[in-house]
């Protein structure tokens, strides 16, 4: 039993009890029917092509998705997802392929979840009493981001990133306040695996950090004597480098240009993929991350700021109660490297929520040292009223189709999806969790309790279950399986020879599931003009374009077969309207949402192709570019 004394250390029986909290809730959350729908598009299915091609293949050292090498992430992600694809009847038990893929990701957010809990559990800090709730609260302040509830279940690297880049961080600042013979070397390993992650961003993060966090404390000599980043960073090398030395000498400039070049100077110095935001940008995603809770998070900004002095020399503080001021460095270098940085993305802000959590606990946990706290009444009353607000926003939902609020629901790939929302009930059950959560926000605002923040934080468990996975499950029944059901059909209906195509909107789901090479294009003339001859002259792994006539003298003497004068075509409804694309007189093999499955000749598409180029659209697919579906 936890006891009122300040500054209580947990024996380790009663930590235990706090970790398997921890572990059940964790595997709620992030596993629950965690396979139970396909892949999202865009990215996810690339990076699960990509896995599974090195599972089937057994070249594990170039991730390669429809025929392409992808350079944009490290292998650590592709290793993780291609070991679950490796695993002995995979396609029965996990028949959508999406288990696999989301497992590091899940598994992922799963180990920040305990090893936060972990670390506020073994070190209070000063003045905390119930040091095994606030850890819980730590937990769950991460696990309830609503940045972490969707990219623990989104099969790409970030989540991986997050969990070795915090464990690594916290795993440096235990080191810090409890040295002994060997633990910094684990520091250092796991920062391997980031790197391994994605790339030189990782030790970019951690280094910043550090300093910041030296500069705080005063005690830089100290904290490298404890540190040993010289030998740390050669382990680090040791364990991350040997990869990327092998595939710059298989891959040569291609990588170069494209991993380094591309994927990290260019992110960084300019914008891409017209991933273009205001340099604000990043403090509305500290806001939005954080939701309900951020007024809090704010609070305990506003405490670990109130304890930074940076000067050198002996600074008359207890290094164990320092995980306040190592949590807010750790926020702010996060927040002003991808501030500056020219391309932005709300999953940037990921490795500061494990930072944000341990912020919002110990802003709950520090206001009982003063019981008269007005500016934790303040963010706690902010707080309630956000819940409150979102209450009301979700019950308000039984009115929006009279009030004519659908219309705003617009996804022109999933037609009707804002009256299918309604008639489902999600919005009403969302509405009553957060009623629930309001109403004990309500009465601790009068008589408030220690841990408070976990009766907050329960109905938010309950909304995951019963509102955000059913939302995902809405979604992919509307928007994904459409594309698999015509990915089966291309796949059934597939001669031999025939090349797979998809023109308009353009889902590399399509490339997962056939396990096909897959030629996008979009929907212009240049375009049409682009799938024409990259058709008879594109050369990709597992694929090569042919000329509808061989002229080969050797196919004439041996009379083999002329290439299939027809192709596969997936397009979407807009686009098949469109001048250039009508009148095609294609076979419809089937439909499937806005989805139509053509059997096209080749002959009409490149008679077609000949009057566009003669009307000055000239092919470009040629030139370099950065690869893209």
């Amino acid at each position: 039993m936890e006891s009122s004394d300040p500054k209580v250390i947990l024996q380790p029986k009663a930590r235990l009890r706090g970790l398997y909290l921890i572990l059940f809730i964790g595997l709620v959350l992030c596993f629950w029917q965690l396979g139970s729908t396909g892949l999202v598009d865009e990215t996810p299915p690339k990076f699960a092509s990509a896995a599974r091609g090195m599972s089937i293949s057994g070249d594990w050292l170039t991730p390669r998705a429809n025929g392409i090498p992808r350079f944009d992430k490290p292998p650590m992600i592709y290793w993780l997802m291609g070991l679950i694809y490796s695993l002995p009847g995979q396609g029965i038990w996990d028949p959508l392929g999406s288990w696999a893929a989301r497992f590091p990701s899940a598994f992922s957010s799963l180990l920040v979840m305990l090893f936060l809990g972990d670390t506020v559990m073994r070190w209070p800090q000063k003045d905390e009493a119930f040091p095994r709730r606030t850890g819980i609260i730590a937990a769950l302040a991460f696990a309830l981001s609503p940045l972490v509830l969707i990219w623990s279940r989104i099969a790409v690297s970030d989540a991986l990133l997050c969990s070795t880049l915090s464990i690594s961080m916290l795993l440096q600042w235990r080191c810090y306040v409890n040295p002994s013979r060997y633990s910094w070397i684990y520091a250092w390993i796991v920062l391997a695996f980031a790197v391994l992650t994605k790339g030189p961003v990782a030790l970019v993060l951690m280094g910043m950090t550090l300093l910041l966090f030296a500069l705080s404390q005063g005690q830089i000599t100290l904290l490298c004597q404890r540190l040993r980043p010289v030998p740390g960073l050669l382990i680090t090398a040791c364990i991350s480098l040997p990869w990327y030395l092998l595939e710059l000498i298989t891959e040569g400039q291609p990588f170069w240009d494209s991993f380094f070049g591309y994927h990290n100077f260019q992110r960084f110095t300019s914008v891409v993929n017209s991933h273009q935001e205001p340099w604000w940008f990043f403090g509305a995603v500290l806001v939005i991350a954080s939701l309900p809770f951020t007024p809090l998070l704010l609070q305990g900004i506003i405490n670990a700021l109130s304890l930074l002095s940076f000067k050198t020399g002996n600074i008359n503080r207890e290094k164990k109660d320092s995980l306040l001021i190592f949590s807010a460095c750790w926020l702010i270098c996060v927040f002003l490297l991808f501030t500056l940085a020219g391309t932005k993305l709300p999953s940037y802000w990921l490795p500061a929520t494990p930072a944000a959590a341990i912020l919002i606990a110990f802003a709950e946990s520090s206001s009982r040292k003063n019981k008269n706290n007005k500016s934790f009444l303040l963010a706690w009353t902010t707080s309630v009223l956000l819940i409150i607000f979102i209450a009301l926003f979700m019950w308000s939902s039984l009115f929006w189709e009279r009030i004519g609020l659908l219309g705003y629901i617009n996804d022109p790939e999933i037609p009707g999806f804002g009256k299918e929302l309604i008639s489902s009930g999600i919005l009403i059950r969302a509405a009553v969790c957060f009623s629930i959560s309001s109403c004990f926000g309500l009465i601790l605002l009068f008589r408030p309790k220690p841990g408070q923040l976990l009766l907050l934080q329960g109905p938010l468990v309950l909304f995951n279950l019963l509102t955000l996975l059913p939302m995902f499950g809405l979604v992919d029944r509307l928007r994904q399986l459409p594309l698999r059901q015509a990915s089966e059909l291309l796949v059934s209906a597939q001669k031999p020879g025939e090349a797979l195509i998809m023109v308009g909107i353009n889902k590399p789901s399509v490339h997962f599931y056939t396990g096909q090479v897959v030629l996008y294009e979009g929907n212009t003339p240049r375009n049409l003009v682009n799938l024409t001859d990259r058709l008879g002259f594109e050369e990709r792994q597992g694929w090569s374009g042919e000329l509808i006539e061989k002229r080969n003298l050797l196919d004439f003497l041996f009379a083999r077969e002329k290439t299939n004068v027809t192709a596969l075509m997936l397009i979407d409804e807009k686009t098949s309207e469109l001048r250039h694309w009508k009148d095609l007189t294609p076979d419809v093999l089937g439909t499937f949402g806005i989805y139509k499955v053509w059997r096209i000749d080749r002959r009409r598409l490149e008679s077609r192709a000949n009057q566009l180029i003669n009307d000055g659209h000239k092919p470009n697919w040629k030139l370099p570019k950065p690869e893209r579906f």
